[in-house]
């Protein structure tokens, strides 16, 4: 796996997303004309089919060659582009500094490698975190040229961030309003839970995608005898005896919290995936995330 010292996106990485696009799977409109191609029918320069005239039609659009074949008014329809809004929202969290690489830099990496995707294909870019206060919006990144400045923003973001999993999606969801696909990269470990904060996504008219990243360490703790944990958020202390039976009902429990959370987003149509800290991004998003309709 990467280390904080290699770039987010290496040169190979870069050649292999460049053939994919994102897909959203909503009906949206967007204000400039991408590189994407809607289902809806618009003005664009690309013909699509003719339907008859109805008054109050567009003249512009009649086809007055058919009109002199077989003297009835019929319109030229074309297929309208569209541009996607991609947002990755990102937990900022001291939780999210654990592993190697840490969980934050995989989110990084993973939001890279998916904006960059979208930067390609001329789709707007919008990379958040939750600790971004509600009136605070971050950058919006459009085109090839400026890759470079989502991945410095993306390079500052740190590991300081102390709004809840509710509170800062609810910021998010007051900051943008538009349609698209939001994709959360978080560990879900919040006290008060993910629930609240997955139903605030829900509220917009998003593709929501929840990628919950864990560190190989909590996946399959390597910790055995006496321990005192101190929790890096609120410093609660806990002094546990780690043994094979602790082990195992932590992995039951551990077990019981994805499936909960997998569970939960699929009953309300979002996306989960759980990702490990050492799978390559380019391997999640080429395979997983291409079967979850994410990318293609």
């Amino acid at each position: 796996m990467a280390t904080t010292t290699e770039p987010l996106l290496s040169g190979e990485l870069m050649a292999q997303l460049e053939r994919l696009e994102l897909v959203s799977r909503k009906i949206f409109r967007g204000r400039l004309k991408g590189e994407r191609r809607s289902t809806r029918k618009g003005q664009s320069v690309e013909f699509a089919d003719f339907r008859s005239y109805v008054p109050g039609d567009d003249l512009r659009f009649i086809d007055w060659n058919t009109y002199a074949r077989l003297d009835r008014l019929f319109l030229k329809m074309f297929f309208e582009e569209e541009d996607l809004h991609f947002y990755a929202l990102i937990d900022a969290s001291p939780s999210m500094d654990f592993g190697e690489p840490t969980k934050l830099r995989y989110a990084k990496q993973l939001a890279a490698a998916l904006g960059f995707i979208g930067l390609v294909r001329a789709d707007r870019v919008r990379i958040e975190t939750l600790g971004q206060q509600a009136s605070r919006a971050a950058p919006v990144f459009r085109g090839r040229a400026s890759m470079w400045r989502m991945l410095s923003y993306l390079e500052s973001i740190e590991a300081n961030q102390t709004a809840s999993l509710a509170e800062g999606v609810k910021n998010f969801c007051v900051r943008n309003s538009g349609k698209g696909i939001v994709v959360l990269i978080s560990d879900l470990m919040d006290k008060q839970g993910y629930e609240a904060a997955l139903r605030y996504l829900l509220s917009r008219q998003m593709d929501v995608y929840v990628m919950q990243v864990l560190s190989a360490e909590e996946l399959d703790p390597p910790i055995t005898g006496d321990l005192k944990l101190v929790d890096c958020e609120d410093q609660d202390v806990a002094e546990i005896s780690a043994g094979a039976a602790l082990i195992k009902r932590y992995k039951q429990n551990l077990g019981a919290f994805v499936d909960g959370a997998r569970e939960f987003c699929n009953r309300r149509g979002m996306h989960y995936l759980l990702a490990s800290n050492q799978v390559p991004v380019d391997q999640l998003v080429s395979n997983y995330l291409r079967k979850r309709g994410l990318v293609r």
